[in-house]
């Protein structure tokens, strides 16, 4: 029975893991959601900022995923479970970094530097660097803002469990994601944009309202997954082990 526990874990935890990163490598595009849709600019206006839109990094196609995946380890392994994937994350996440800051310093082979394309000529030196070349404060921006975030999100969603016991796990991981990603989405800009780039303030709550907005509806619709991976993980562990594995993660997230 432990071991449809244990590869229960790891295959939650690497999904996990791997989202996170590919949220992070992907986060460098920046796309319209409204021109995606085919629809019109929405065009909101916050403290004094105009003509705002849904503008987003493409990474946001995949946190929510990840905070999903948060409420479902949250479920069956606890505060534990969270907190050493959420580390493990984050520090594969600046390894990660690292290492292609290193691959940015190595001398291209001439053969490979210029790349003719449809349209036009591409260095592909200067590309690589300028996609996988973040700024700074914009990775520390962004791995604080995930840690938080995540330690938020287990607090309150273990916080809402006192309430709802083992039902409603809607509300506990609804809940806990929708407080989680608005700490998220502020943080994130204010450290990278604020610290980092010196914009005023007034733009970084504007657009952290902006992003925000998006992730409240996302993780809205989301719900009905949280009860699909509920419904398949029961079937997979049976209803015993199920629910002792649930019980486990109540009490001894009580107790750390």
């Amino acid at each position: 029975m432990r071991d449809k526990a244990s590869t229960l874990f790891y295959i939650l935890g690497s999904f996990f893991i791997a989202n996170a990163l590919l949220a992070e490598f992907i986060g460098v595009k920046i796309f319209s959601l409204e021109g995606w849709l085919g629809i019109e600019p929405v065009k909101l206006s916050f403290f004094g900022k105009t003509d705002l839109s849904f503008n987003l990094t493409a990474g946001v196609l995949l946190w929510p995923v990840v905070f999903v995946m948060t409420d479902i380890i949250n479920e069956y392994f606890g505060r534990r479970g969270v907190r050493f994937l959420s580390f493990t994350a984050a520090i594969l996440i600046s390894y990660a970094f690292v290492m292609i800051f290193f691959a940015m310093d190595l001398t291209p082979a001439e053969f490979w530097i210029e790349r003719v394309s449809p349209s036009g000529t591409v260095n592909m030196d200067l590309a690589f660097n300028t996609i996988f070349g973040q700024g700074l404060w914009i990775i520390v921006g962004s791995l604080t803002a995930f840690l938080i975030g995540q330690l938020v999100d287990v607090t309150v969603f273990h916080y809402l469990r006192r309430f709802t016991g083992s039902s409603k796990i809607w509300l506990r991981a609804t809940g806990s994601t929708l407080v989680s990603q608005f700490i998220d989405s502020f943080v994130v800009l204010f450290i990278a944009f604020y610290i980092g780039a010196g914009w005023e303030l007034s733009l970084v709550l504007a657009i952290g309202i902006v992003n925000y907005i998006y992730k409240f509806l996302i993780a809205i619709i989301l719900t009905p997954l949280l009860y699909i991976l509920h419904f398949l993980i029961d079937l997979y562990l049976g209803k015993e082990l199920s629910e002792k594995l649930i019980q486990e993660a109540a009490k001894n997230s009580k107790l750390t």
